[in-house]
Formats: C-alpha cells, sequence, structure tokens
C-alpha cells in the first residue's frame, strides 16, 4: 500500500498544530494550579503583595520557558516508516531513539481529544507484543494529521509481516511453508520418531 502523505524511507514529523496543542495545554493546566492554589491564597488570606508578585512573575517565567521548549521539542521529533519497521527520533535534553518493527505490533489505536479534534491532528498509539500489558504504548505517533490514513498503511505493513497479526490484536497464523529452519529440523525429528514407533 503507498501513501502519498507518509511515503517509505522518508523522514516526516508531527503536524505544526503540535505547538499550539502543547502551549494551549500548558497554559490551561497552569491556569488551573493557580485556579486551585493561588486565587483561594490571595483572596482569602492576608498575602503580602510581594509574594504575589514573585508567584505570578514565577508562573509567566515558567511558561515563558516551556513556551520555548515546545518549539524546540517539534523541531527534535522525526519517524519514518521502512519496509520492515518505524524508526523514531525525540528529545530536547534528553535524546531518545527507537525502532520498532512492525512483526511485534499487536494493536494500533487513534486517539483525539477536543483541541486535537478542533486542529485536526490525532495520536496514533502503537503497542507491542512486549508491552501489551502495560498500560502505555512503546511508541505513540504525536500530532499527525491524516491518522487513519496512517494506522491503514502500518497495518498494511503488519499484514505483510510473517508470523503476526494485524494491528487490532488478533494473530494471523503463518502461511503454510514459510517455517522457520529450526521448525524443519524439528518437523524431521517428529518424523524419525514417528518412523521408528511404526517398527516395533
Amino acid at each position: 500500500m503507498q501513501s502519498q502523505h507518509f511515503p517509505l524511507n522518508t523522514l516526516f514529523k508531527p503536524s505544526p498544530s503540535m505547538k499550539i496543542w502543547l502551549r494551549i495545554s500548558i497554559a490551561l493546566g497552569i491556569g488551573i494550579v493557580l485556579l486551585f492554589s493561588y486565587v483561594p491564597a490571595a483572596l482569602f488570606s492576608d498575602m503580602p503583595a510581594v509574594f504575589s508578585v514573585a508567584i505570578l512573575g514565577g508562573t509567566f517565567l515558567l511558561y515563558a520557558l516551556l513556551w520555548y521548549w515546545v518549539g524546540l521539542y517539534y523541531e527534535s521529533m522525526f519517524y519514518e516508516l521502512r519496509e520492515d519497521e518505524i524508526t523514531w527520533k525525540r528529545g530536547v535534553w534528553f535524546r531518545a531513539t527507537g525502532i520498532v518493527p512492525y512483526n511485534r505490533i499487536t494493536n494500533l489505536d487513534v486517539r483525539q481529544g477536543p483541541l486535537m479534534r478542533f486542529l485536526g491532528i490525532s495520536n496514533l498509539a502503537i503497542q507491542t507484543a512486549g508491552y501489551s500489558g502495560q498500560a502505555v504504548p512503546e511508541i505513540r505517533i504525536e500530532a499527525i494529521e491524516h491518522a487513519e490514513e496512517l494506522r491503514e498503511l502500518i497495518r498494511s505493513m503488519v499484514r505483510g509481516s510473517p508470523e503476526q497479526g494485524n494491528g487490532t490484536g488478533s494473530g494471523t497464523p503463518s502461511p503454510v511453508g514459510s517455517s522457520s529452519p529450526v521448525d524443519q529440523q524439528i518437523l524431521a525429528e517428529l518424523k524419525s520418531i514417528r518412523s521408528l514407533l511404526e517398527k516395533r
């Protein structure tokens, strides 16, 4: 399956709308913390004005730093679909890279909150055999436009991998004739044992 938006062996990034999504999410988080901590303290206690200025100034400085960090984080993010695996890298201070072979993928989930829906972006969570029992996915392709198209593309790559499921959590058996050399040796040994038993 070919994809216009996600060609193989080509790096791609999240949508630029990711920066808006993260910055608004951070602002909402800081706003909620201030609403339930600073506002009651300022209204119902004799907080000195210098403390109020320090808290609000510190909050503004924190948000400015996080605003800048979001841009750096976005620039550090890359994904790539290859013939047999997905690769990714990201990180501002601590760089992380990873490889997810298609033959380990067991589940693909598209996730989208209200703000993401408004911005036209989604996250694609990819679960693998080693991570099936955990709450977090092994990899999350974040803030992607055309997420359904990407999911179907990855599912087609998963189906093309030997001894693997279809990306929905259900497995499919290996095609006939695709057994490994070890399987063939075991089969030959079982046949020889059977022939010995039949001679008795």
